[in-house]
């Protein structure tokens, strides 16, 4: 059985070789994140150039995830390195302050805080796992009360409960570093931070002013972007279940619920998800999960999410190979108890495209003739992906002469991308040339029944309009001129 869920891996010191590259990628890592808050424009140009090298030397297809910084909403740095908050002593967070930090007040990167918080505020750091309560802001000083204590290090991060803060999510970093993932040529950019449709329009205008076509993708990690959720995903291309911020913001305890509405009204739309964020947290020191991490893990599978992201565990854990393998292994448990629910998921549904119609014709047709694969020749991926929002149990190979677009199927749930030159103009020839190459995957067997997608003109992108159900080898080999 093939996996259907794929695996999103973070790019770190623990995984920056190309020798451990190409083991991730053996071990079914399907798409590299490549995390701009850390690193030079030169070092992600130097880790691209990688991850293409190890897809070559592995033998399967990668994607790139470029993951914008967003705004840098974090306390300074310390004489120490960092202090211990005391529980109900004074602390003071000081926008104009510009040297190191003590136990009694530290800098700001985020200038505009002052203005963006009010007496009774709770402000969360380090992920919520410190708390201040505001008391009064004089000018660009925040004098807050420690509630819950810790300690406190270097340019940890700061939210404030339930959300509200102003900084927009595109910076000037972020812009700059979109024009060194289009020179990439990444195939997917995440913007960090959105709140609502106007980011991510503004991010699409970047990109393709840029030069790129790549996948953009909202993290949902801002009470404000779970509030304009809708018109995010009408904005963007999937969306990322960006739990950790997301949590600090709405409480923990709301997340398992959003994750799960999330994942829905994005398949609904036709749009991707990740879901991400401390899926397999203790295996940074550990090479083993929890059972509590199998099960979060097996849960975003059975909600139906594209793919899980893994950050730290991959990026400087000890133990970067052995949780891609759990991961994976996890994900296959999964899917073998997932509900095929493609009777209930055909109900009061309309299509208003032809490529729309056939993809799920052949869907339909796949799932009640029982068959052992869908081919669809494709240009620009559009049909698997459609395809890829139902789950039929039944894997979809999606054939492109386009690069780009096999690199962007990376990430769709259930397909399996695979480059085919379709050179030739002749419909049943192109067909036939996609049977033989199920046949030399070792996916097909003499005998068994498949669906074919194909659009005629040969090469239009948008074009889909035949489905064909053969039986593999039955086809004679057409004059091919």
């Amino acid at each position: 059985m093939s996996r259907h869920t794929k695996i999103v891996a973070t790019l770190g010191p623990a995984s920056s070789d190309l020798a451990t590259l190409e083991r991730l990628v053996q071990s079914g890592v399907d798409v590299v994140r490549l995390n701009f808050s850390h690193g030079t424009a030169e070092d992600h140009i130097r880790r691209a150039g990688q991850i293409r090298e190890a897809s070559l030397l592995a033998g399967r297809p990668v994607g790139i995830l470029a993951d914008m910084q967003g705004p840098k909403i974090r306390v300074g740095k310390f004489e120490e390195g960092k202090i211990t908050l005391v529980k109900d002593a004074p602390f003071i967070l000081d926008a104009a302050m510009t040297g190191l930090g003590d136990a009694n007040r530290v800098g700001l990167d985020y200038k505009d805080l002052p203005r963006d918080v009010k007496p009774g505020d709770v402000l969360l750091l380090d992920d919520g796992r410190l708390k201040l309560g505001v008391e009064r802001v004089l000018g660009h000083e925040i004098h807050t009360r420690v509630k819950v204590g810790g300690e406190l290090s270097n340019n940890k991060g700061i939210n404030r409960q339930g959300g509200g803060l102003t900084a927009p999510a595109l910076t000037a970093k972020d812009m700059d570093d979109i024009k060194t993932a289009a020179q990439i040529g990444v195939d997917f950019v995440a913007i960090s931070f959105p709140k609502g449709s106007a980011d991510m329009y503004m991010a699409r205008q970047l990109l393709r002013a840029a030069g790129s076509s790549a996948v953009l993708i909202a993290k949902i990690e801002r009470t404000e972007a779970v509030a304009n959720l809708e018109e995010i995903l009408d904005a963007s291309d999937g969306i990322m279940v960006a739990r950790g911020d997301l949590a600090v913001e709405v409480g923990d305890a709301a997340v398992p619920a959003l994750q799960k509405r999330m994942i829905r009204l994005a398949r609904e739309r036709n749009k991707l998800t990740i879901t991400a964020t401390q899926m397999m947290e203790s295996m940074i020191l550990s090479p083993v999960p929890t059972r509590a991490e199998v099960s979060d893990v097996a849960n975003a599978v059975l909600d139906g999410t594209d793919a899980v992201m893994l950050s730290a565990e991959t990026a400087s854990g000890k133990f970067p190979i052995e949780v891609v393998e759990s991961m994976a292994r996890i994900c296959l448990e999964a899917e073998k108890s997932a509900e095929v629910t493609m009777d209930r998921d055909f109900l009061d549904r309309i299509f208003t495209r032809i490529d729309q119609s056939i993809a799920m014709a052949a869907m339909w047709t796949a799932y009640h003739l029982k068959v052992k694969a869908i081919a669809s020749l494709t240009q620009t991926g559009s049909t698997a992906l459609w395809m890829s929002r139902l789950n039929s149990g039944v894997p979809i190979y999606a054939l492109t002469p386009e690069t780009s677009a096999r690199n962007q199927m990376t990430l769709y749930r259930e397909v399996y991308p695979l480059l085919m030159s379709q050179i030739h103009a002749d419909r049943d020839v192109l067909l036939w040339e996609a049977e033989q190459i199920l046949l030399e995957q070792g996916v097909v067997t003499y005998g068994d029944l498949i669906v074919l997608t194909i659009g005629e003109p040969i090469g239009a992108a948008g074009g889909t309009n035949t489905m064909k159900i053969v039986r593999v080898g039955d086809t004679p080999k057409p004059g091919i001129v």
